[in-house]
């Protein structure tokens, strides 16, 4: 009999067989290990005018031809030869918690590697690596990253579109016969396809997604027998990776999950890599974006850090404006020299006056861009990416660097190495404003793949001579959040838009894949700068108190109560943000009728956010049911805080009152039963309640 190979564990496996030619079997995915049984073994067999030896459908990276006529995972020539790829002798290698498959099809001199690994959070990997052992060219149209096998019968599919403004939209439907597929051109993860899925059906719910920053596919075909094959990789342009004679191709790694619990549980055990190992608590952070935008004036900025200071905030970020004679969005990226102009006598100033208050400075950086109005560009035209006879197409004023160009580089690298060598500097805001098109370099071949490989690379480069500095991800907010980047980063800015109206929705499908502690939520003023909406203090804090909380405003145009309000919100994030940003302490439940619940839970403490979106289509809002992850703490419990001290409500009973004030004490499991009744919140407000078990009540946990 055939033997069976396992990646993964527990209730979430991953079971092949491997055959004397084609590629691995899937037996089953997502669920527990299957063990060596002879039915693995019986060949099975087409319809009369079919195949006369039957080719299995339910494969790792299908490369089609040879009986198989699905989505290929996997397709190249030579020349217009070797166009079907047929892999056998197959091997198998463990290293720890890592399974190698190997494979070579000794006629078109193509060799394989599968690489498995099994993660201690849960997670499973992929990630293939195509190798040309023929004395020709290979030219490499196309080589998935993973395959994981669906459920035949009625899948439900949740995607990620979206915006500018308005990333990690949630949409839902259910998949046909035909092939569904997911495609993105930007150069960048993107804001409107997000390489991101949950699949459910037939009482299996697991979450896919692709560690990539440039142009991605996600592809789901049917196969004859129902089930479908979920592919994610990169995509290439035309003619873009050409393997010569012993070069490899080596993908992405994509992931697969059970639930939300086990990819926040990998981002925050595997993938990022903290300074000193551990991350430190979360700094409240105050960005100078929206506060000054380009006005840098050393009295101001000096004067906004104090008062930042004074209201308990822990790191200054410089923004976008410290550089060349950047006065406006039309001039100076690629000019990482300090404006003398604004900063006669450097930075230094201001960075020892901030690091002076025990805050730690953070600056902005955009490397991959190059406005045509700067003195890098008079010098180097060149150094864009561009097509020879093509017009340059400008986005946001900006051209894109060629970045796998050494040179260019090189000068990114010295320009950013002498800011953080020279300055107290822990902290780079590193942003990407555009999309990339025309991408070609000097030999006029598209770059887009190269291009991401060598932004990885600087990236590493930088933390390399510089482990004590956190990075932040940006690209027009969020357009570069993936597993690709968290790899090489320790926060992202989830969206350019901080109104927190729409924060609701952006952050509560971020979270899916995201913990709360990596995702960038700023308290900004009012009216918002992109909306225009008014919206309360405590509305944009509680949004944004979960999160990696920022504020993104001018702190001396306060008002007194203003300011005294906002000081009240930071110490009680730093007061919660142990339990909000703990490994497993966090849940959240679906919206209902325009309210969002979400919080964090543990034996001692049980805090929850309620926040209304638009009026209430209900009479009464409907009970407030914990989930089963916080009722099974269970005990007796009461709310012995509610911020703020006088929340939005609508109408209040006298229960309510008690409810809220602590006077009612409950049994936890009953707020999971019939949940807890709380007042109609107003639109556009929130509450938070802190729960602690009463003395002498029956706890678990």
């Amino acid at each position: 009999m055939s033997t069976i190979l396992t990646i993964g564990k527990g209730r979430f496996a991953l079971s092949l067989r491997l055959p004397p030619f084609g590629m691995p079997e899937i037996l089953s995915f997502g669920a527990e290990a299957v063990a060596t049984d002879a039915l693995f073994d019986i060949e099975r067999s087409s319809r009369v005018n079919g195949m006369d030896i039957a080719v299995p459908s339910s494969v790792l990276l299908p490369t089609g031809g040879l009986g198989f006529f699905g989505w290929p995972a996997i397709s190249g020539h030579r020349q217009g030869r070797d166009f079907t790829l047929q892999f056998g002798e197959w091997t198998v290698a463990n290293e720890d918690k890592i399974t190698t498959l190997k494979g070579v099809d000794r006629i078109a001199k193509i060799d394989i590697a599968i690489i498995l690994t099994t993660h201690d959070t849960g997670l499973i990997s992929s990630a293939t690596v195509l190798t040309n052992r023929g004395d020709t060219d290979y030219q490499l149209d196309r080589c998935m990253a993973a395959t994981f096998l669906a459920p035949a019968g009625e899948v439900e599919l949740t995607s990620f579109t979206g915006m500018w403004g308005r990333e990690f939209q949630t949409r839902r439907e259910v998949l046909g016969n035909g092939v569904w597929s997911q495609e993105s051109r930007r150069g960048r993860t993107s804001h409107d396809r997000f390489p991101i899925l949950f699949i459910e059906g037939a009482g299996q719910r697991f979450g896919v997604t692709l560690g990539w920053s440039g142009n991605h596919q996600i592809v789901i075909d049917r196969t004859d027998d129902g089930q479908r094959l979920i592919h994610l990789g990169e995509l290439f342009e035309p003619g873009e990776m050409n393997l010569g004679s012993g070069e490899s191709y080596s993908s992405p790694v994509a992931y697969a999950g059970a639930d939300t619990e086990a990819f926040h549980a990998f981002v925050r055990e595997e993938l990022v890599t903290w300074p000193g190992g551990t991350m430190s608590p979360r700094p409240v952070t105050l960005n100078t974006w929206e506060g000054n935008y380009f006005d840098h004036q050393m009295d101001s900025l000096q004067a906004q850090a104090t008062a930042a200071a004074d209201l308990g905030i822990e790191r200054f970020v410089l923004d976008d404006g410290w550089f060349g004679k950047r006065d406006d969005d039309t001039t100076s990226l690629g000019d990482w020299d300090i404006d003398a102009r604004k900063y006669p006598h450097g930075l230094t100033p201001l960075v020892d006056h901030v690091t002076g208050l025990g805050m730690q400075f953070g600056i902005w950086f955009e490397p991959e861009m190059i406005n045509p109005v700067s003195e890098l560009y008079k010098a180097h035209p060149d150094w864009a990416l561009q097509i020879e006879g093509r017009p340059l197409l400008e986005s946001r004023t900006q051209l894109v660097l060629d970045l796998t160009r050494q040179d260019v580089s090189d000068y990114l690298f010295a320009k950013i190495d002498a800011v953080l060598a020279n300055h107290a500097v822990s902290y780079v805001k590193w942003d990407m404003n555009r999309d990339l098109t025309h991408a070609g370099g000097r030999d006029g071949k598209a770059k887009i793949a190269a291009q991401t490989r060598a932004v990885y690379a600087l990236m590493d480069r930088v933390r390399a001579a510089h482990p004590n500095v956190e990075i932040e991800s940006c690209a027009s907010g969020g357009g570069r959040i993936d597993f690709g980047a968290l790899k090489r980063t320790h926060r992202v800015w989830t969206s350019d838009c901080t109104d927190a109206l729409e924060r609701l929705e952006i952050q509560r499908g971020a979270t899916m894949f995201v913990p709360p502690e990596i995702l960038g939520s700023h308290i900004s003023a009012s009216p918002n700068h992109q909306t225009g909406r008014r919206h309360t203090l405590s509305f944009r804090a509680l949004v944004a108190i979960a999160y990696h909380l920022g504020v993104e405003l001018n702190p001396l145009e306060l008002a007194d109560e203003e300011r005294a309000e906002l000081k009240l919100y930071i110490e009680t994030y730093k007061r919660l943000r142990g339990l909000f940003h703990a490994s497993g302490s966090g849940f959240r439940l679906e919206p209902l009728d325009g309210r969002y619940v979400w919080g964090a839970a543990n034996a001692e403490k049980i805090v929850v956010i309620v926040a209304q979106g638009p009026q209430m289509v209900g009479e009464q809002p409907a009970p407030l049911k914990l989930p089963d992850s916080v009722t099974k703490l269970g005990g007796t419990w009461k709310i012995t805080n509610t911020l703020p001290a006088q929340p939005e409500f609508i109408r209040i009973s006298e229960g309510q009152t008690k409810l809220l004030s602590g006077d009612i004490s409950f049994a936890l499991s009953s707020a999971g039963l019939a949940g807890l009744p709380l007042p109609m919140l107003k639109p556009e407000s929130a509450l938070l309640l802190e729960l602690e078990p009463v003395k002498g009540g029956k706890t678990h946990g």
